[in-house]
């Protein structure tokens, strides 16, 4: 075996069939269709049907005193995903230990086969931007985020997952694609990817990025789950608020990415304005629908 394919074995990388679909080694965590679990659907999410794993924002965990309902499920056995919101791991500063150390816990308290962050800015010099802000793609930029991605995931207990972000803006002075640079991150750090087709959806309509072309140059051996949301549009700008039935034009990307790649996890993502449970079901029956779709199309 090369060095490098010795490597990538090691990183747990998968590989693609000779029918073209990606398939997974001994690396991959099977996830299946799961939710994000939010304290105000917490008996929700417990009862929905077919629920096969969970992710919760990091940030609003206490990993000593973990909310009854996660016991719950973890009991069941449902793996239950650290997702975090506030690392920064995109900014010029270092990622901060203490933020890193809580994921650590939160991993740890919840035996969570992997953690996972945004590919974004937060904060710089003490300010907080109050939002996801997109990465200038610049090589400069991209020295930057690998050193970050090295101190997070030398301090996880298990792998470190990066998820990509929706954009209202582009920097002019990018000199990579987002399938690119995510790409040299993966390449340079061994970092998974969290893809989420609703934010390929967003930069499609908001900034012109061709969200299939992305799915075809994304390095979509390297995916550790996706995630699917809703949204609204409001004056020809699509903003990825979560709080709405997924339409079927992001449906339509989850199935171009399951036309490439066998997901090992695809999850629903809905933050506010939370219908009811039988709505949530009928949401997870269409995205088990779109990527079905896929196989009939291979």
């Amino acid at each position: 075996m090369a060095a490098a394919d010795r490597d990538r074995a090691e990183l747990g990388v998968v590989t693609a069939d000779p029918g073209g679909v990606v398939a997974a080694d001994r690396g991959r965590v099977e996830l299946g269709v799961g939710i994000g679990w939010r304290a105000e659907i917490d008996l929700t999410v417990e009862r929905l049907p077919g629920v096969e794993f969970v992710e919760v924002i990091a940030e609003g965990l206490r990993p000593g005193n973990l909310p009854e309902s996660l016991r719950v499920l973890r009991e069941r056995g449902v793996p239950v995903i650290p997702h975090g919101v506030a690392l920064g791991i995109g900014g010029a500063d270092k990622p901060e230990i203490s933020r890193l150390r809580h994921l650590a816990a939160c991993a740890e308290a919840l035996a969570a086969p992997l953690v996972s962050e945004h590919l974004a800015f937060v904060r710089g010099d003490g300010l907080e931007a109050g939002h996801l802000l997109p990465v200038p793609r610049t090589r400069d930029a991209l020295a930057v985020v690998v050193a970050n991605i090295k101190i997070a995931q030398a301090e996880l207990p298990v792998p470190f997952a990066l998820e990509n972000v929706a954009a209202l803006f582009g920097w002019p002075d990018d000199e990579l694609t987002e399938a690119e640079f995510l790409g040299e991150l993966v390449e340079r750090t061994g970092v998974k990817l969290l893809i989420d087709v609703a934010n390929l959806y967003t930069n499609e309509v908001n900034l012109g990025a061709d969200a299939r072309e992305a799915l075809d140059r994304l390095p979509l051996t390297e995916l550790a789950y996706v995630h699917v949301a809703g949204g609204h549009s409001h004056d020809g700008v699509w903003h990825d608020t979560h709080t709405a039935s997924v339409p079927e034009s992001i449906l339509d990307v989850l199935t171009e990415l399951c036309a490439r790649v066998d997901p090992p996890g695809v999850l629903l993502e809905w933050d506010d304005d939370y219908p009811s449970d039988q709505a949530l079901s009928e949401e997870l029956g269409r995205i088990r629908a779109a990527m079905s779709r896929a196989a009939t199309r291979s």
